[in-house]
């Protein structure tokens, strides 16, 4: 079942500050049902499906993903990455004047970042990993009994 017009501007408006009963009213529906529309909105499972969908489109939006993570680790790694810092100058006459310059980054951060990709790696790995498939046979010699 699709969703009318006002169910749709409703969900919008829910996901803007996540209060049923104000994006009722910001949708257009009366403001002295509002609260009870709001509800019977947020439980019909296709309304529920449609937030679910743009919440997961908002998530996706605003949260790295692992290949973007990668990707800026190694720009920073190749010194491709640089931010804008304010730096104070004195004029010569008793004042500053504050500029913004673009600084690429420090080899500490570059080192860091090499560091976490060769985690990511698995580059440096101090324990040894064996897997072997095969039988093993302990024999336990102790030694020579006096009795026998």
């Amino acid at each position: 079942m699709t969703l009318t017009e006002k169910q749709k501007r409703f969900c919008d408006e829910y996901l803007i500050d996540l209060n049923a009963t104000q994006a009722a009213i910001r949708a257009g529906y009366s403001g002295k049902n509002a609260r009870n529309i709001a509800s019977e909105n947020l439980a019909k499972p296709n309304i529920k499906k449609y937030i679910e969908d743009r919440m997961a489109q908002k998530a996706t939006k605003l949260i790295a993903d692992q290949d973007e993570v990668l990707k800026y680790l190694t720009g920073v790694m190749r010194n491709e990455e640089s931010e804008e810092v304010v730096i104070v100058e004195g004029t010569g006459d008793g004042c500053s004047e504050a500029r913004v310059i673009k600084k690429d980054a420090s080899i500490k951060d570059r080192v860091k970042a090499a560091e976490l990709l060769g985690k990511r790696y698995s580059l440096f790995t101090d324990k040894v990993d064996l897997n072997a498939d095969m039988d093993l046979k302990i024999t336990v010699d102790y030694g020579e009994d006096e009795n026998d």
